[in-house]
């Protein structure tokens, strides 16, 4: 494969697993939840993944 063709390839791939793995994590916090709960939650996890990502 040529170069060119990789980097788009490799972008894309990388952003479909960050965009899956942040939606399962959010899927896995709020398992079992209770509904009061659930905003906490979400905030923490929005915390960790902004973490994770450099971004706070």
């Amino acid at each position: 494969m040529d170069s060119i063709f990789v980097w788009p390839v490799v972008v894309v791939s990388s952003l479909v697993i960050v965009a899956a793995t942040a939606v399962l994590v959010a899927r896995l916090a709020l398992t079992n939840t209770q509904s009061e709960h659930r905003a906490e939650v979400l905030a923490a996890v929005a915390d960790i993944i902004g973490a994770v990502r450099g971004k706070r």
